[in-house]
């Protein structure tokens, strides 16, 4: 299952349709400061960030997010929020 979400991210429909579904308010303004700083697409930043952080990803890491898919009603959209919200944290005011 979360295989398939990491496929479907090459696509920029999809990839920008799973963030509005994670259903995170602060999210996509993260995501869209990303891009504009590194004068990227949106959908862009979403793809590398969970791959980046899937392939670099501590032990630590992957046990949480296990964690987290296995206590979820839905694990992808589960693994993506939590990965996006550890590599695009909230800045401080």
């Amino acid at each position: 299952m979360l295989g398939q979400l990491l496929n479907s991210l090459d696509d920029p429909k999809v990839a920008i349709g799973i963030l509005a579904a994670l259903n995170e308010p602060s999210l996509p303004e993260r995501v869209t400061a990303v891009a504009g700083a590194a004068g990227r697409a949106p959908a862009d930043v979403i793809a590398s960030t969970v791959r980046g952080f899937l392939d670099t990803a501590s032990d630590d890491h992957w046990l949480q997010l296990v964690g987290i898919m296995n206590r979820a009603e839905d694990p992808g959209l589960s693994a993506v929020r939590a990965i996006l919200n550890k590599a695009l944290p909230e800045q401080a005011p």
